[in-house]
């Protein structure tokens, strides 16, 4: 059969026409490319600086002051809290409040004096490597070199103790991540097509005839992925465990806990996007859309601090980003979910608007 060329003019215009009627796909066509390298293009940066810290200094001396105010200007740390012993450090580091804790002891000037030990201690939140080897960089910084001159020479400044990590795996890091990654992109995708399914398949009318109300609809749709998920999270972490030998430091039901909650609240934006979608297609592209945003700012795969302030405040809408905090800070850092209530809470917001936009908008739908 010979090509014709008015058969295939014709069909390259149905195509056109039909995209043009297509708002949101070709809304996303120009869209994403524009919103991904101008967002990406700030916020990924493994240039880490402004790592949130805090200092005990028991020397409270002119020299102790100055090494601080020397580590400030190296804008590696900021924000620096003020607390009395490394205990409180540790806690705070525990927490994930903080991620370097500067302890000076007492007898500092006394110390520097002396060729025999540092003369004070980093504690660095060491399971993200990129973190620890920018926080390891303050060992190297001016002040041994100006001090030199009054024959201050101790053999080290500080002495690095480096926490949740020690052996320096990245696999220790990366693994709690993935199971938001994949949370992600399998609860959102699962119930955005959910719907937009039932719609195509004609079910949706015969749903709408029953007594069964939007609410129930919308609940009875996600709690089957709901243990679809924590399913999923069990399989993680026995493979993190046993191939990668992840630790799990803290409680295995806070873990769950934690689960279910973040899976709760990407099924309700899933929800969301099935409302929006009027095909399966759609429902993936708008998925993807989602998906890469929380991948690239939610600290999974670059430090959340090395990111701009307005990349941050995206990223602090975005679900995954406080599971990353929840999921490491139980896993790695052995912290009680209620240690980390600041990001439940965030969770728990998240869900709540999600789902009630989605039933509203479901309903509007069908009237």
């Amino acid at each position: 059969m010979k090509l014709s060329l008015t058969r295939l003019f014709a069909i390259l215009q149905k195509e056109v026409q039909q995209l043009r009627r297509d708002r949101l796909t070709f809304g996303m066509i120009v869209g994403i490319p524009l919103m991904q390298i101008i967002l990406f293009g700030f916020a990924i940066n493994t240039d880490v600086r402004n790592l949130s810290a805090a200092v005990a200094d028991q020397s409270n001396t002119q020299l102790s002051r100055q090494l601080v105010a020397d580590m400030l200007a190296t804008q590696v740390i900021d924000r620096v809290q003020h607390v009395n012993t490394g205990a409180q450090l540790k806690t705070l580091l525990d927490q994930g409040d903080i991620k370097i804790g500067i302890l000076i002891p007492a007898d500092f000037e006394r110390r520097l004096q002396q060729s025999s030990r540092p003369a004070a201690q980093l504690m660095i939140d060491g399971s993200d490597p990129i973190i620890l080897s920018t926080a390891q960089s303050l060992t190297k910084m001016s002040f041994n070199q100006r001090n030199a001159a009054k024959s201050i020479k101790p053999p080290e400044l500080f002495e690095v103790r480096n926490y949740y990590n020690p052996e320096r795996r990245s696999a220790v890091f990366v693994v709690p991540g993935l199971i938001g990654a994949i949370l992600t992109m399998t609860m959102v995708l699962f119930t955005a097509v959910a719907i937009v399914r039932e719609r195509e398949r004609g079910n949706l009318e015969l749903l709408i005839n029953t007594p069964v109300s939007t609410t129930e609809l919308m609940i009875g749709k996600i709690i089957p992925y709901i243990i679809i998920g924590l399913i999923q999270v069990a399989i993680i972490m026995l493979l993190g465990m046993f191939l990668f030998h992840v630790p799990v430091n803290g409680r295995v039901l806070d873990v769950y806990l934690a689960s279910g909650i973040f899976i709760a609240a990407n099924l309700s934006l899933g929800l969301v996007i099935s409302t929006v979608a009027k095909n399966q297609f759609q429902a993936m592209q708008l998925t993807f859309f989602f998906f890469l945003p929380s991948l690239l700012l939610s600290g999974f795969m670059f430090p959340f601090e090395g990111m701009p302030r307005a990349a941050q405040i995206i990223a602090e809408i975005l679900p995954m980003t406080h599971f990353m905090r929840l999921i490491r800070g139980i896993m790695l850092r052995g912290a009680e979910l209620s240690q980390l209530s600041m990001e439940v809470y965030a969770l728990v917001i998240f869900t709540i608007i999600t789902m009630s936009f989605a039933i509203l908008r479901f309903k509007k739908r069908l009237d």
